[in-house]
């Protein structure tokens, strides 16, 4: 029997005998040397079984706050339990930022970069491309530190948890910079298919919002750079969308309250780049949600295959996403080896419903080679799954070497990275 514990949304029950925060690094490398079955937790925001555990559920946000800025390096070394809106804040005080976040402030940095969250950007990449090294505690309750230019760094950074629990990350940094966000509405389809790369490189960060009900996007959401010039106005025509007369909420119907500051005013990139705001919980958890990614020169191809099947999806969907992420290499990121576009879905909170059409998304996607964010709902076969990686079988041997007993695994990593 469980503890009771759920995830954020509350789809995903936790098996875990027991729930563990040891306030200290040396305590969880005794918990982890002592453990069976260990599997870190970090925020709960995954709505796939990909953190659950039948024997001990670990979150290391008890572990000791550390935000040290090496300004020489330009890093910065935080606590893997720690929330990115938790010292970004104090990164723009010291005169630095991050290249890219995440829609959410809420979850954590290791939980983020190990499943290959990102953010939106024709060229930047996901979260965990600035990650430069890390320390997580091994199935012997040892520590092993990794860098970038390191063998096998690739496929430590984004590793779903099942190498060990990261206790430590160190971070790329970029000098400060203010963004301007505005929002427009009624994108015509026609635009977006014949100008995808202006419409997605029109800012530093691009979302793209829509029920998949009509000709046109509901709602595009660009956040700008400031540059040297300064502050700059907005049109109020854009290729036939027209500005946004005020603040906007992604969900129709939904309050902008919760969301980060529109209108064009400037502020500082941690305070824009997300879509809500650090001080609101931005939804109950009423929810569940999906994405996908395929190569950029896929896109216009992807997105008219899940426009062809909007009757299946508009009955459950609560809002879409469409955003970018340049390429990486690392081995189980979504962005591996391609330049990407991300297709989220965000569903009504019923799971019998939406896994039929699951299986329609997936199969309108499946000549694209779209890849499934791991810690979102997905259907696919582990066969489909592993030949959409070229360095798949890299991944296998480095959690078995690191994990031959199989102390990290669970029932998801079982059954897609099976030994």
């Amino acid at each position: 029997m469980g503890l009771g514990m759920r995830n954020w949304a509350g789809n995903v029950a936790f098996r875990a005998r027991r729930a563990r925060t040891p306030s200290s690094v040396a305590e969880l490398q005794e918990l982890v040397a002592a453990s069976g079955e260990v599997r870190a937790l970090g925020t709960g925001h995954s709505f796939s079984t990909l953190a659950d555990t039948g024997g001990d559920l670990v979150s290391v946000a008890g572990l000791p706050r550390l935000v040290e800025v090496d300004e020489q390096a330009g890093t910065v070394g935080v606590s893997a339990g720690m929330r990115f809106g938790e010292f970004t804040g104090a990164l723009h005080e010291a005169g630095f930022a991050l290249h890219n976040l995440g829609s959410l402030p809420h979850i954590s940095v290791a939980g983020a970069c190990a499943t290959g969250t990102h953010g939106s950007g024709h060229r930047l990449g996901s979260l965990a491309t600035a990650v430069r090294a890390l320390e997580l505690v091994t199935a012997d309750g040892g520590l092993l530190a990794w860098e970038r230019g390191d063998q096998e760094f690739a496929g430590a950074v984004v590793s779903l948890g099942a190498l060990g629990i990261v206790t430590r990350v160190t971070l790329d940094l970029v000098p400060a910079y203010d963004v301007q966000q505005w929002v427009y509405e009624g994108l015509p389809l026609r635009q977006l298919y014949e100008r995808f790369d202006e419409v997605m490189s029109a800012a530093h960060s691009v979302s793209l919002f829509t029920t998949w009900r009509t000709d046109r996007i509901d709602q595009v959401w660009l956040k700008r750079r400031v540059g040297a010039e300064g502050p700059q106005p907005a049109a109020p025509r854009w290729l036939d969308a027209t500005l946004a007369d005020g603040p906007r909420h992604p969900v129709p119907g939904q309050p902008a309250t919760f969301c980060t500051r529109q209108d064009g005013v400037p502020g500082p990139w941690h305070a824009r780049l997300p879509h809500f705001r650090l001080e609101f919980t931005p939804s109950s958890g009423e929810e569940l949600q999906s994405e996908y990614f395929v190569a950029r020169s896929d896109a216009v191809a992807a997105f008219q295959a899940l426009h062809r099947i909007r009757a299946r999806t508009a009955p459950v969907l609560q809002v879409g996403e469409v955003r970018t992420v340049a390429a990486d290499d690392l081995w189980l990121s979504p962005g591996h080896q391609r330049d990407t576009v991300a297709f989220h879905f965000t569903w009504i909170p019923d799971t019998a419903a939406v896994t039929p059409v699951l299986e329609a998304v997936e199969r309108a996607l499946s000549p694209f080679g779209a890849r499934p964010h791991w810690g979102k709902l997905f259907t696919m076969r582990p066969q489909d799954v592993s030949g959409l990686y070229e360095r798949y079988e890299d991944a296998q041997r480095l959690m078995a070497r690191l994990d031959p007993a199989g102390k990290f695994r669970n029932e998801f990593v079982e059954r897609y990275f099976p030994r």
